[in-house]
């Protein structure tokens, strides 16, 4: 698979850096650092749709939820890889450009103001982003064995709420917040995440009790312990964002209402 992983370093920053090109042409008199944020949700929004389609394919192709087997969810175990360092990266130069168009260094120098910005600001993110490289991909792809591509590709649809995410942090970025597209995709935000992201685990557990004839509550009990302590290390942040999300939600139309109100 090292093709897989030579052809994702070179298609995410390739795929940046043409999105930068064209924010330039198309908005002008921006920053660097909203150039690399509305370039990095672009990239982010498309691996999002990319990771949910070959999730989709996966979850058809796998009639037997343990045994069943598709290429596509080795391949995107290993194309992660390369998105993660280059996410990882950009994370990193959003807040370089950020600490560089601003002037902020705080007596120190360029790389540990952006990185004790990066820091401050992006931590639980990063923490994702490691825990998936040192973690998930390495369990994925040498200890699972040829078993679970079923649960892969459940955990690829998870993605199928980025673009909405991506899209909402876009519009607020170009001062669209008010507008109706904003709610509109804000619902959206909100029912793809709950769908994918937290509603996503029990139906894992379903499908397994389906095919093994086991009641959905005693599906826990009935797999290796450390399935259970994966899911729930998985599925902690994801109750967290969501939590984020709702409150972020609640402004939004309450400031709506507020405002029509008037």
């Amino acid at each position: 698979m090292w093709h897989v992983l030579a052809a994702g370093f070179l298609f995410f920053p390739g795929l940046y850096q043409l999105c930068n090109r064209c924010a330039r042409r198309v908005l002008p008199g921006w920053v660097e650092a909203e150039y690399s944020l509305f370039s990095s949700r672009i990239v982010s929004s498309i691996h999002g749709v990319i990771a949910a389609v070959s999730g989709i394919i996966v979850i058809t192709s796998c009639k037997d939820v343990k045994y069943g087997r598709h290429w596509l969810a080795t391949a995107y175990l290993w194309l992660i890889i390369p998105y993660m360092v280059y996410d990882m990266y950009t994370m990193y130069l959003r807040h370089w450009y950020k600490c560089r168009d601003s002037k902020v260094l705080n007596g120190k120098d360029h790389f540990s103001a952006a990185m004790n910005s990066l820091l401050q600001k992006e931590f639980l993110m990063l923490v994702h982003h490691i825990s998936i490289l040192t973690i998930l991909v390495p369990i994925g792809l040498f200890i699972r064995g040829d078993i679970g591509d079923f649960y892969v590709g459940c955990l690829l649809v998870a993605e199928m709420s980025t673009p909405f995410v991506s899209l909402g942090k876009i519009l607020i970025q170009m001062n669209l917040q008010n507008s109706l597209l904003h709610k509109v995709n804000g619902a959206f935000v909100l029912l793809t995440f709950f769908a994918c992201r937290i509603l996503l685990f029990p139906f894992m557990y379903h499908a397994y009790g389906k095919q093994f004839g086991i009641p959905l509550y005693k599906v826990p009990f009935n797999i290796p312990l450390h399935c259970n302590i994966t899911i729930a290390t998985i599925m902690a942040p994801q109750i967290y964002w969501f939590w984020l999300i709702c409150r972020k939600a609640m402004r939004l139309y309450s400031n709506s209402s507020s405002y029509k109100d008037r």
